[in-house]
């Protein structure tokens, strides 16, 4: 197997790698230029139509996109450390807080960056009012789970570091890249990031290649 991929501070490329770096998966990771629009180009959309990284490409051809996925299938094969839960609560929990992350967190985050900075206003027509709107929605949604850690749990589902904490750094870390920063209230919430951020997987020079 090998995965397409791309470098910090792409965050969806980082789910990945903090995931497999975790489980400790080792495999071929062919670096895909955003830059230079490489995702688009007809040999990759070959792979994946929607022109996105990451693409997981299996042994004998076939492909697997979208992070949650990918991750879903690597889980199947190597089930230790469980990362999608270890009984049946739990992984309704990781499935409950991953896509309260997608939904509340993630998508002001890329709103932001689609409408609201320059190093993507090349790319589309900018509505940077729409843009800016969503700098407080992401607050809010920064709010929200740190009331939710207020509580003293470690991690978003409580002791086990999880697929739903990957989501989540991940993008509070590319939000940060963007400029938007968490509140300055939101204490619970960044005690968990430095937690998340000690972690081996989440140290820049963490590659898949790697894992141990």
């Amino acid at each position: 197997m090998k995965l397409y991929s791309a470098p910090d501070p792409a965050p969806n490329p980082r789910r990945v790698r903090i995931f497999m770096v975790e489980k400790g998966i080792a495999m071929p990771e062919v670096m895909v230029s955003l830059r230079d629009r490489e995702h688009k180009a007809p040999e990759f959309r070959a792979k994946n139509p929607w022109g996105q990284v990451p693409t997981l490409e299996l042994d004998d051809g076939r492909t697997i996109s979208e992070t949650v996925a990918i991750c879903r299938y690597l889980e199947a094969l190597h089930p230790t450390p469980p990362l999608f839960g270890r009984d049946a609560f739990e992984q309704a929990e990781v499935e409950m807080w991953t896509r309260r992350v997608e939904l509340t967190l993630m998508t002001p985050v890329g709103m932001f960056w689609r409408h609201a900075h320059p190093y993507t206003a090349h790319l589309l027509t900018q509505y940077k009012d729409f843009g800016e709107s969503n700098r407080d929605l992401y607050m809010a949604a920064c709010t929200l789970i740190d009331r939710a850690l207020a509580d003293g749990r470690p991690f978003l589902v409580g002791e086990a570091y999880t697929m739903a904490d990957i989501c989540a750094q991940s993008t509070v870390d590319f939000a940060s890249f963007t400029g938007l920063e968490p509140p300055e209230s939101a204490a619970h919430l960044a005690a968990w990031r430095a937690r998340v951020s000690a972690r081996p997987s989440a140290q820049p020079n963490a590659r898949i290649a790697d894992a141990a």
